[in-house]
């Protein structure tokens, strides 16, 4: 706590971007804390990464705006801040009107109460007397669940610089093995984590934030304050460095 106060104060005095980051790094905890408590409410069409994302923007966005003198804490501001950003993310994702939606999610929450008393799918019968609607109505609501949530993998959707993609396309390869992972296979581990430590500040927090915290190449640039493709630049750069030292620890029998 001491610590993080320190980091306010310096922050504060010299908008220093090293220490932004150092903030925003420490704090990532409560984006995954709130994001997991609002995917119990969440609709299927989102995923819990989606509110991660939105979240991560949020507390950025907090960082940025804090001011440690107006005697508030800042997990209590940044609460607000980074639940909203998550709720502002669930509404864009629903196109339906809102008392439809509540009646979806109430749908959802009565079937889920009655599977798990009766430990098999709850009849419709049942579930419409539950919820004190016709069966009629509860087709009518069944239509919008699959009408809202499936897709189309055929589907084109827009990407950020304009080209189109199926949605198929975006979907990550099983069998594409995660290049840090292989280097992990190939290399003893503790050989790679002393690479890794031997590498610049900048190349080990691009690599923590990517492989170990999660985060994508947007919101890394985020956090960084450079742009995405910036991002990518210091990510292939880092790799590259982390192969050569590996390289440089083999031939020297494993020291760099």
């Amino acid at each position: 706590m001491e610590d993080r106060e320190k980091l306010w104060q310096e922050y504060k005095r010299t908008r220093d971007p090293r220490v932004r980051q150092q903030l925003i790094l420490s704090y990532l905890w409560l984006v995954k804390y709130l994001a997991g408590r609002l995917a119990i409410r969440l609709p299927t069409c989102l995923a819990p990464e989606d509110l991660e994302s939105s979240g991560i923007f949020g507390l950025i966005e907090a960082v940025d705006k804090y001011n440690p003198d107006l005697g508030v804490d800042f997990e209590s501001y940044a609460y607000t801040r980074v639940r909203g950003a998550m709720l502002d993310e669930v509404r864009r994702a629903n196109w339906v009107p809102r008392t439809l939606w509540h009646k979806l999610q109430r749908l959802k929450m009565v079937r889920e109460k009655l599977e798990a008393q009766h430990r098999e799918k709850a009849p419709p019968e049942l579930v419409a007397r539950e919820m004190g609607i016709t069966p009629a109505e509860l087709s009518y609501l069944d239509g919008q669940f699959q009408r809202l949530f499936t897709l189309s993998l055929d589907e084109t959707v827009a990407t950020a610089n304009g080209e189109s993609m199926r949605l198929g396309d975006l979907l990550p390869d099983e069998h594409s093995p995660d290049p840090l992972d292989r280097l992990a296979q190939e290399e003893d581990q503790e050989m790679l984590a002393r690479a890794i430590a031997s590498l610049p500040e900048k190349d080990q927090l691009v690599l923590a934030l990517y492989y170990q915290e999660g985060l994508t190449l947007k919101e890394i640039g985020a956090v960084l304050n450079v742009s995405e493709s910036r991002v990518c630049q210091l990510h292939g750069r880092a790799i590259r460095r982390l192969r050569e030292k590996l390289r440089e620890m083999e031939k020297g029998g494993g020291t760099a």
